[in-house]
């Protein structure tokens, strides 16, 4: 297996991380100061630039190019800020990625060019205040009374929102328990009877809204559904992939950590001569480097043998949890190397530390990543129920 980028890919990722280096460092630099979302001149710039639904067939708007294309993008932005590359993220590996795969058409042809336009974002609304691991205990309803769907109920947890434009909202569709009862609707922002508390202020995370989300007796019409009751599987099949952009965004945190410190601890002197000379300082680089190489090809062997369909549950989950584990030891290390530096919010560890703890709550904790690692291994599911 031949793990070389070919000349397109290598021309992609240099391409965008020009335009990262050159254009947007000033923007993740507000993002993070003033704790707000990408304004829609960025959008419009990732929209012109062919950044939003790299992955994404052409027919819907989107680029055509592979899940491999895709991460290549979103790390070459995360590398700035996960606030900014988050559209791209969206776009590329979140819930439109449900709708492009099993919505009915005429939702596919509504929503997915927006989205690769930069006119819309669509987050996910899965968690509740008693479903977040326990997402099959969920509550939320959406009942289908005649050409209506009318949605009750409560979310949390979910990234984007009170800024993104629509919302993929699990719901309750039906009364057979657990799984079985679970489909999706869309509801976008503005609709009657929707409405969203508090903005939340988490330790990281600075440019991604997140809040609860509120349902009372929300009306949208019948073809708003994203998948039946029954379809809880194929929306997960999707979040197989969301696995691999969240691995994406950890190992872009990781990997731009250790790029500075590379350089740091190769200027930065004591006892008259630069810090890397010393042995102590050379285990930590190469510690961090075998971690960031095995992050990568696992990552990358995801995405691959998922080709142009979505990743296995089991390769996705890996990856997913080896780059979480490892974003923090990495931004561990690389501050304990700078010292007083390092936690210095005039210098970018701190914040790249703050940032790369989230990935590994978000979208699926390590531990039931891990789960799901032993469930693929021995071919069923364990139930955590007592």
């Amino acid at each position: 297996m031949d793990f070389t980028l070919n000349a397109e890919q290598t021309a992609l990722q240099e391409t965008v991380r020009r335009f990262a280096d050159g254009e947007l460092r000033d923007a993740a630099k507000q993002i993070e100061e003033a704790d707000q979302a990408p304004g829609p001149e960025i959008m419009k710039q990732f929209a012109d630039m062919g950044l939003l639904g790299v992955n994404i067939d052409e027919n819907l708007g989107g680029v055509g190019g592979s899940h491999l294309d895709a991460v290549l993008v979103l790390e070459e932005v995360a590398k700035l800020s996960p606030a900014l590359a988050f559209p791209i993220f969206e776009s590329c590996f979140g819930p439109v990625l449900a709708i492009a795969h099993f919505a009915p058409e005429a939702m596919r042809e509504r929503i997915v060019p927006k989205v690769c336009a930069g006119e819309m974002m669509v987050a996910v609304a899965m968690s509740e205040p008693n479903a977040g691991t326990a997402l099959t205990d969920l509550t939320t309803k959406a009942e289908v009374r005649g050409d209506k769907i009318i949605v009750n109920g409560q979310k949390r947890w979910c990234s984007g929102a009170g800024h993104s434009d629509a919302y993929v909202v699990y719901s309750r569709m039906s009364d057979d328990p657990g799984a079985k009862g679970i489909g999706a609707v869309l509801v976008e922002k503005g609709t009657e009877g929707f409405s969203f508390g508090k903005r939340e202020q988490h330790m990281g995370f600075r440019g991604i809204h997140s809040a609860d989300m509120f349902f009372d007796n929300v009306e949208v019409p019948m073809e708003n559904m994203v998948v039946p009751a029954g379809g809880f599987r194929k929306l997960m099949e999707a979040f197989d992939l969301e696995r691999c952009g969240n691995t994406t965004m950890s190992l872009a945190i990781a990997q731009s950590a250790f790029d500075y410190v590379l350089e740091y601890v190769q200027e930065r002197q004591q006892f008259g001569k630069p810090i890397v000379d010393f042995q102590a300082v050379q285990l930590h680089l190469a510690e961090m480097k075998m971690k960031l190489d095995a992050s990568r090809l696992l990552l990358y062997r995801a995405v691959v043998n998922a080709e142009s369909d979505l990743p296995s549950v089991g390769e996705s989950s890996i990856a997913k949890c080896f780059a979480n584990e490892i974003v923090r030891d990495v931004t561990g290390k690389c501050m304990q190397l700078m010292g007083g530096y390092g936690y210095s919010r005039e210098y970018p560890i701190e914040q790249k530390m703050r940032d790369g703890w989230a990935w590994g709550i978000a979208g699926g904790a390590i531990d039931i990543q891990k789960v799901n690692i032993a469930a693929a291994l021995v071919g069923r599911r364990f139930s955590q129920r007592v």
